[in-house]
């Protein structure tokens, strides 16, 4: 009788340390699609606000035995390509800009605003102004929001920008110099472009920096991510001693970083799923131990070791599957909801996890991929397979004598 309680505390506690462990499996493939998800929509965020001042693809001539750039060819053979939506001209430099005793170091970039429109976004970022405003030769200027506020100054205030290359007097060299009026404030929401990026008109910036206009073309493609393929294809097409770069190579260091940081959080949380693979194998070679009598007597009925060790298999397999089903279906709805989530909480508890003058955006971002889901699902389940290896083949070299011996 005694026995009889004590094989039925015995189950229920096994049977509790198999659900602690789909739990565990279940909350490790939920936290990390979540974790992944939230990552991937704030890399999404990032990206898209960078390609709302870069382009995808930015192309850079060079005289060709003497002869100038032929830039309306170039942009004829750009916009043969399948992939490529529109082109823009543009010329770049460095300045410093002073107003008062403030003084900033500023990207200064030549644009045309009617063709810019079609390769950025910039013009629907405008919050003050407006950049159809730079007309050549008026010398008007658009800032980024952070660069205005540095700068104290607004729509109409007039500021100056000094460049490096100089004119010859005589009593030495002297930098060039030029007043601009503020005609449009920008506001990106990417604070390396809002705090050091200034537009002009293409043939100001000419004029200011004394070279050819246009510098080089910016290029919009069907699909951004094809940006490194469809760069190396023009390569191929365009005139020798042409410079191709894509805005992903142009961003290299930084989304190299974001990739580590990814897999680093990736292994972390893979760490909880491990843990629970841990409980998997307790709780099965605690069922191994319970059942030795069990064993022998399916071995004497004529079950052969390969047979038992598929049962205890299948079992494990049975609760990894379970938890990682059970952790998918958790994970892809809190992913696709994570921004309400997050709201209900701020409102609940009262506070602003996201500031928007400091993180630009007001919900947390989500990007939910199909390829992440996978991968965890696919990790966890392995993970369960492989906690079953031990316990099973302990299960099949159960001894049946010494097993029926105390029974």
């Amino acid at each position: 009788m005694r026995a009889g309680r004590r094989s039925q505390r015995t189950n229920r506690f096994i049977s509790f340390i198999s659900w602690l462990s789909a739990l565990g499996i279940a909350l490790g493939v939920a936290a990390l699609i979540v974790v992944l998800s939230v990552m991937n929509g704030f890399q999404k965020e990032v990206r898209d606000r960078m390609l709302a001042v870069l382009a995808h693809i930015e192309v850079y001539g060079a005289e060709s035995n003497g002869q100038a750039v032929d830039w309306a060819a170039l942009r004829e053979t750009l916009l043969r390509h399948s992939q490529v939506r529109a082109v823009a001209p543009f010329v770049a430099g460095q300045a410093m800009m002073t107003e008062g005793d403030r003084v900033r170091g500023v990207l200064v970039r030549g644009i045309d605003p009617a063709a810019e429109a079609s390769v950025s976004e910039l013009g629907q970022q405008v919050h003050d102004g407006n950049l159809n405003d730079l007309r050549p030769g008026e010398f008007g200027i658009a800032l980024g929001r952070e660069l205005a506020r540095a700068m104290a100054v607004e729509v109409g205030d007039r500021i100056t920008l000094i460049v490096p290359q100089g004119t010859v007097t005589p009593v030495g060299m002297v930098p060039r110099w030029k007043p601009f009026r503020v005609v449009a404030i920008f506001d990106s929401g990417h604070y390396e472009y809002d705090s050091a990026l200034a537009l002009v008109a293409m043939l100001d910036a000419a004029k200011l920096f004394r070279t050819e206009a246009p510098q080089g073309l910016r290029v919009r493609l069907d699909d951004m991510q094809s940006a490194p393929r469809v760069a190396r294809e023009l390569m191929e097409e365009l005139p020798p001693g042409t410079t191709v770069r894509d805005w992903s190579a142009e961003n290299r260091s930084w989304f190299a970083a974001v990739q580590v940081e990814k897999r680093m959080m990736f292994l972390i949380l893979a760490l909880i799923i491990a843990v629970a693979a841990f409980n998997l194998v307790s709780m099965l070679v605690m069922t191994v131990t319970d059942k030795q009598a069990d064993i022998a007597i399916l071995r004497t009925l004529g079950a052969s070791p390969g047979a038992i060790q598929r049962i205890f298999i299948l079992q494990g397999a049975l609760i990894g599957v379970l938890g990682t089903a059970t952790g998918v279906a958790l994970g892809v709805l809190l992913a696709l909801s994570v921004g309400d989530v997050v709201a209900g909480i701020e409102r609940l508890l009262g506070v602003d996890f996201l500031p928007p003058g400091v993180y630009f955006i007001t919900r947390l971002p989500s990007d939910l991929r199909a390829e992440d889901v996978v991968r965890i699902a696919g990790i966890a389940v392995l993970l369960s397979l492989l906690a079953t290896l031990y316990p099973s083949f302990r299960a099949a070299r159960t001894r049946i004598v010494e097993a029926l011996r105390h029974e």
